[in-house]
């Protein structure tokens, strides 16, 4: 794996160097840093550290991250909410709070868990051991529909749909605050946040991310949005609706900083697919309905 080059900012004078890469590193805590520090794995502009070393700012800090260990994800009877299945596909309705693969720290209790019991280790292979069949990813607080691949013919050519864009995905979201405008579009990169590296941000260095978005409702100091994605960046609808100045409500990281009570995760659901089938070609179209927090927020906010 190459070595992580990170540059210690004017932010970063007097930081513990522990801190900082806990701070720049997703999925790496304070602990784990330190580990790396003594095990000779980070310098600080060519040299090694001292454990209890503290920045200056203006240094340049070259991490070299060990590799992952294997670990296969394993079956577990956890329900599913089936949407569609057949031979080569299957789409679930997800909840929110369900973390999509594992990883750091959520070793287990996951979606894919949760297919290989379901599909009875009937996935493709082309995600990997901790991925098997999953195509896209929704993030672990947003709920709605997901699709994976049942083998490795289906996922190869959901895979090319993706990146031809011809595999809609649609969101219903509320928002803060309420758009001028009854309908537009956000094209704006989307890329690490140069000073969290926890968050994503648009960025100029960042990748090409199309969000469009219509109003469906409006309420006081909220708004009910559809989003089509036209790329998939991660958290692409919550960095962009931020960016906007109108983040998702509920959404802790790029809005508010307390989550809202009833409500899960932040107001985002993908409530539709459109896919053509990978075996047949016919175009599929799928929809689910929303959450029943969703659902029963948006009835407080149409009664009130």
């Amino acid at each position: 794996m190459e070595p992580l080059i990170l540059p210690a900012g004017p932010e970063a004078a007097g930081e513990r160097l522990d801190s900082f890469l806990a701070r720049l590193l997703p999925d790496v805590t304070r602990s784990a840093a330190a580990r790396l520090i003594a095990g000779g794995r980070v310098l600080v502009d060519g040299r090694a550290p001292a454990k209890s070393c503290r920045l200056a700012g203006g240094e340049t800090v070259e991490v070299s991250l060990p590799d992952p260990e294997p670990v296969d994800a394993l079956p577990q009877d956890i329900p599913l909410d089936v949407v569609y299945e057949d031979a080569d596909v299957i789409a679930v309705n997800k909840p929110a709070g369900l973390v999509v693969h594992p990883a750091p720290g959520h070793p287990d209790g996951t979606l894919v868990n949760a297919l290989l019991y379901h599909c009875g280790g009937s996935l493709s292979g082309v995600g990997g051991a901790l991925r098997p069949g999953i195509v896209h990813r929704i993030d672990r607080d947003t709920s709605g529909l997901i699709i994976a691949a049942k083998n490795d013919a289906a996922h190869q050519a959901l895979a090319a749909q993706l990146q031809d864009h011809s595999l809609a995905r649609t969101y219903e979201a509320i928002v803060v605050g309420g758009p001028r405008e009854d309908a537009g579009t956000v094209n704006a990169p989307i890329g690490r946040c140069p000073s969290d590296r926890k968050k994503m941000a648009v960025t100029a260095a960042g990748r090409p991310a199309v969000t469009h978005w219509q109003v469906l409702e409006r309420f006081p100091g909220l708004t009910y949005l559809r989003c089509r994605l036209e790329t998939g960046r991660t958290h692409q609808i919550r960095v962009h609706m931020a960016y906007t100045g109108h983040p998702v409500y509920g959404d802790t990281v790029y809005g508010a900083k307390k989550p809202v009570p009833g409500l899960t995760g932040q107001c985002l659901h993908a409530v539709a697919l459109r896919f053509r089938h990978p075996r047949t070609g016919e175009p599929v179209t799928l929809s689910c309905p929303l959450s029943a927090e969703f659902q029963a927020l948006l009835d407080r906010l149409r009664n009130a």
